[in-house]
């Protein structure tokens, strides 16, 4: 039996955890996301995105209930002390206090046949189980494997089972079509440019967050002009680096958000850019640039919200 290329277990160090703790612990985070969490379960997560004032992301999170006054935020770890310093910000007289959980918690990815074995079968993605002391919330799939996100006590044992090359795990995250920000796109989209409204990142029906007005004008006005696409490249491009029509190599029209090595050879990657280009030669960098080659998204757009 041929085994699967995306298959086992990884360690994701790149990400950290904020701990929120207190009887308002969900209360707040409600009015700063851009999920609801006042209406959370312990049977749910949610992906979510704080935002400055003007409707640009300053973080994504995925964030769940441990007990019904605690909530961790899994973040990237490159933005999670500007991040926990910002949200204390906002704490004023809410009963919830906010931490660095990171040496608390250990973090793994869990593909294909893993999914099964630990978390005792597939799930929709942002469905959260309890596995012991471990919490496990259920992914995007990516190239036709079941994901999920194990958080546990890092006094626990590691999850038992076949070891997954991180570098596989960031090539699922990529090919999922979710993308996780990082520092080099701090501020650079409003929520609806990487897709966030059509794989369960924004609620529209809920109260007031930073930068509401701008995301709900956005989805409203049919003002929105930019998209997350992933793509295929021949070599290595960075994160952050501008993406040009083919036509027009001085405007840029995209930003490269994730990078990561595809098993067949070359880059896949996530970026955002301008609906009116799809059709369009695309390439990282001018004049000189590295050509691009647009593959299909894992999951449909919402029309209608």
């Amino acid at each position: 039996m041929t085994q699967l290329p995306l298959n086992g277990i990884a360690p994701l160090s790149h990400l950290g955890v904020i701990r929120v703790e207190g009887e308002d612990a969900a209360k707040f985070l409600h009015g700063q996301l851009t999920q609801d969490y006042a209406l959370l379960g312990l049977g749910e997560a949610r992906l979510s995105a704080f935002l400055s004032a003007k409707g640009r992301m300053q973080a994504s999170m995925i964030g769940f209930k441990r007990s019904p006054t605690e909530v961790l935020l899994v973040i990237s770890q490159d933005l999670l002390a500007t991040t926990l310093k910002r949200l204390s910000m906002f704490v004023m007289r809410a009963k919830a206090k906010l931490t660095d959980a990171s040496a608390d918690f250990a973090l793994y990815g869990l593909a294909g046949d893993a999914v099964v074995s630990l978390a005792g079968g597939t799930a929709p993605a942002w469905t959260k189980a309890e596995v012991g002391s471990a919490s496990v919330v259920h992914l995007y799939p990516a190239a036709g494997q079941p994901r999920a996100l194990w958080v546990a006590p890092s006094s626990e044992p590691a999850p038992a089972g076949p070891a997954l090359d991180p570098a596989l795990w960031q090539w699922s995250e990529v090919q999922s079509g979710v993308a996780t920000l990082t520092q080099p796109l701090f501020e650079a989209f409003v929520p609806q440019m990487l897709n966030y409204e059509s794989v369960g990142g924004v609620n529209f029906k809920k109260g007031c967050y930073p930068g509401q007005e701008v995301v709900a004008r956005s989805q409203f006005r049919g003002t929105l002009k930019r998209r997350a696409y992933i793509a295929h490249a021949g070599s290595a491009v960075a994160v952050g680096a501008e993406v040009f029509a083919a036509d027009d190599l001085e405007q840029p029209c995209g930003t490269v958000v994730q990078v990561a090595a595809a098993p067949g050879g070359g880059f896949d990657l996530i970026l955002s850019m301008q609906i009116s280009v799809a059709d369009s030669p695309l390439q990282v960098g001018a004049p000189e640039g590295v050509a691009l080659t647009l593959q299909p998204l894992p999951y449909a757009l919402l029309d209608d919200i």
